[in-house]
């Protein structure tokens, strides 16, 4: 399915002039209306969800004017608020589909507001929902699912950090709270073992948390800020001044999984991730299809992200700002959707990076093959040869991914998790769990095989061409291993032939920014990419992706200053901390995101000239760069290159992947240009029957690196919709 739609990144503003029915986006009327602006505050006005929306009229204080909403005054719901110098309204009762918001000022034409509503159980712009859909609410402490989208009752609690360290068989766990936390009674006196926490605002607050949990867009969602029952809550007109900051972190997990269910969050309350940032005064929201593993769709996750963030600003008011936050599966969808659906995050912090899911998929392939390859041959291969034809700093890594199986995951239609419903054994074309088909309505069907559209290919693709080159394998491994190599079918079949993408399918994968490209909205953000280093440990966060990911920024944007990446040496992670959270990585964290919060606070203070990109870069603190820490704490700032000098990459080399050690480009190609082969483009000679053997392999030709990728373009098009 290709997308219906392509609309403006920002929050859109509708203006119907009523004498002329011309339609225009942006903030305010020519002329005489100028000083008259209408906003959708809570969501962009067409993708508003739930019947409900938060609208804001900025007007000269002299101007009365009258607001009609379907035809009923709503006057009286707009109040003054003082940050923005505007009047708020919240407004209920949005039909399904169209709304119109009329705004008469006493001398002057009237304007309009389309208002586009959807239900709260979506979909709003993802395309059609996947079924079957198994409902999981009690996993997640809500009661049993209400209906076939699992929605349940909102469930509020509060919980508060307790001074004691917990203890064996308190039974803290088993009710659900995370250790170190305890159920809080706001009818009883203040517990004696009450902690208290330092805000970044420099405000002394108990340590108490609502937590508020309940279904939207067919997910759980979970939002939580420090709250003393008894004062009053925040609204869209008034932030309290104890307790959240104004700031709102949107947490993403990780994994990559086909969805066909609700999923459920881990840990049940808060985790040392949340931690970090609730004892400084952020909010923090997130969803059970922000999870990666729950559902390996980033456009689902740019959707739930929208309606949480819309229903957490009409509930609680607009975020000075709003920051992502996660972890491999977690990066992916951040990258994705500050590129394909910009406004929704206005920083991006990851950590253990991966730049989309297509290219995990790839590298879990192409490991699958070279494992069967090595398997079959009867040469003999060193661990050090492998390693070199894969790229990676270790082929136990590899080994330890595809398994004594050797078998194929993200690709592999059947690749279901347990608890999805339906046998895909039986019904793999009904049930398909490989990520092409959990995204399909931005991929779209083959019309010829009637399966999703693969941008998976392998033709003219020189496996160990560079390990060749270099001496580390000799040519008789070389073309050996090129022989076996072969592909996998839609159906996870092994072939003999290689893996041909249909043009069709590749050029959706860019045009829909499927791939992290490094367009649409990817140079608006300002991005902070850290990393422990795990590339010489059995863990697939190699230090490439952050690399990678620099050099699509580069390509599409010609420069990467709103990116920064970092790195730290393993000396612990964010769930291997002691409590209280006093670890490198956590103090680490603390103060980096109090640069990014800085670098956000300068650009929105930015009234200069230029565009959103040139003012991410010119307000980036003097104090955030590129570097690494060394394992005694030294700091070390300088140029994050791939491969060049420098301490850092002297300290943490960094590696490649199968396509890298093909002679493939950092960026990355689906579908490569084919040429002819050459004896003469060898480092090293191949006998006339070696080459021979080659051209039989390669009948079309081989990868031409010196030209860009079939279909190859950078994503441009942001908020369509499927």
């Amino acid at each position: 399915m290709r997308p219906i739609r392509s609309l403006s990144a920002a929050w859109t503003v509708c203006l119907v002039v009523a004498a002329t029915g011309l339609l225009a986006w942006g903030s305010s009327l020519a002329s005489a209306q100028q000083e008259l602006r209408v906003r959708t505050v809570s969501s962009r006005a067409d993708s508003v969800s739930g019947g409900d929306v938060v609208v804001a009229v900025h007007a000269p204080s002299a101007m009365s004017w009258t607001a009609v909403l379907n035809g009923r005054d709503v006057t009286q719901a707009f109040h003054p608020e003082a940050t923005h110098h505007e009047s708020l309204a919240y407004l209920d009762g949005l039909v399904l589909g169209k709304n119109v918001l009329e705004i008469q000022p006493a001398h002057g034409l009237k304007s309009r507001l389309e208002i586009v509503n959807h239900p709260l159980a979506g979909p709003v712009f993802s395309g059609p929902h996947q079924m079957p859909f198994l409902c999981q609410t009690e996993l997640s402490g809500l009661g049993p699912a209400l209906d076939a989208d699992c929605s349940a009752k909102t469930v509020v609690r509060y919980y508060y950090k307790s001074t004691r360290p917990p203890q064996p068989g308190s039974g803290e766990k088993s009710s659900g709270l995370s250790p170190g936390f305890k159920a809080y009674d706001a009818s009883a006196p203040l517990p004696d073992d009450m902690a208290r926490t330092v805000t970044m605002e420099g405000r002394t607050v108990n340590y108490i948390v609502r937590w508020e949990r309940g279904v939207i867009n067919r997910g759980v969602y979970d939002i939580q800020f420090l709250h003393q029952p008894g004062e009053p809550l925040p609204t869209p007109w008034v932030r309290p001044a104890a307790g959240w900051n104004g700031r709102l972190i949107y947490t993403f997990g990780g994994g990559c999984a086909a969805g066909y269910r609700q999923g459920r969050f881990y840990p049940d309350t808060v985790g040392p991730e949340q931690e970090l940032f609730l004892a400084q005064g952020y909010a923090i929201a997130s969803s059970t299809l922000n999870i990666l593993e729950n559902t390996c769709n980033d456009r689902i996750s740019a959707e739930t992200v929208a309606m949480v963030k819309e229903h957490f600003i009409e509930q609680y008011g607009e975020p000075l700002h709003t920051i992502g936050w996660g972890a491999s599966g977690g990066a992916i969808q951040q990258y994705l959707i500050a590129q394909n659906y910009p406004g929704l995050l206005d920083g991006l912090f990851l950590y253990l990076s991966i730049p989309d899911a297509a290219r995990v998929a790839e590298g879990n392939v192409d490991w699958v093959l070279l494992g069967r390859a090595f398997a079959a041959t009867t040469l003999p291969w060193t661990e050090a040869q492998k390693a070199a034809v894969s790229g990676l700093a270790t082929w136990r890594l590899a080994e330890k991914v595809i398994g004594p199986q050797i078998k194929v995951s993200r690709a592999n239609p059947r690749s279901c998790n347990p608890a999805v419903p339906g046998n895909p054994e039986q019904n793999v074309n009904e049930i398909r769990c490989d990520i092409y088909s959990n995204e399909i309505n931005v991929l779209g069907r083959n019309p010829r095989t009637g399966l999703p559209y693969r941008p998976l290919d392998n033709v003219g693709v020189q496996y160990g061409l560079t390990a060749f080159n270099d001496g580390k394998i000799d040519a008789e491994q070389f073309v050996d291993l090129n022989e076996r190599v072969g592909g996998y079918d839609e159906q996870d079949r092994f072939v003999g032939s290689r893996m041909n993408a249909d043009p069709e399918a590749v050029r959706a994968a860019y045009e829909t920014g499927f791939l992290m490209t490094g367009g649409g909205g990817l140079g608006d953000v300002p991005i902070i990419d850290w990393r422990w280093y795990v590339d010489d440990m059995l863990d697939g966060h190699d230090r490439v992706a952050s690399f990678i990911a620099r050099a699509r920024l580069m390509k599409a944007n010609g420069q990467a200053d709103n990116q920064v990446v970092l790195v730290d040496p393993r000396v612990d992670t964010l769930y291997q901390m002691p409590q209280p959270l006093i670890s490198p990585a956590v103090i680490r964290v603390r103060s980096l995101m109090q640069h990014l919060d800085r670098w956000l606070d300068e650009i929105a203070a930015d009234q200069g000239p230029g565009t959103q990109a040139e003012k991410v870069v010119r307000n980036k603190p003097k104090t955030l760069s590129d570097g690494c820490w060394a394992i005694d704490g030294e700091q070390i700032s300088e140029p994050a290159t791939y491969k060049g000098p420098g301490r850092c990459n002297q300290l943490y080399p960094s590696h490649g992947n199968p396509r890298i050690a093909a002679g493939g480009p950092l960026v990355g190609i689906v579908k490569c240009q084919l040429k002819p082969i050459r004896a003469g483009d060898y480092a090293r000679p191949l006998s006339e029957k070696q080459m021979a053997r080659l051209e039989a392999v390669f009948p079309t030709g081989v990868c031409d690196y010196d030209r860009e990728g079939v279909a190859e373009e950078v994503t441009r098009s942001t908020w369509q919709r499927f």
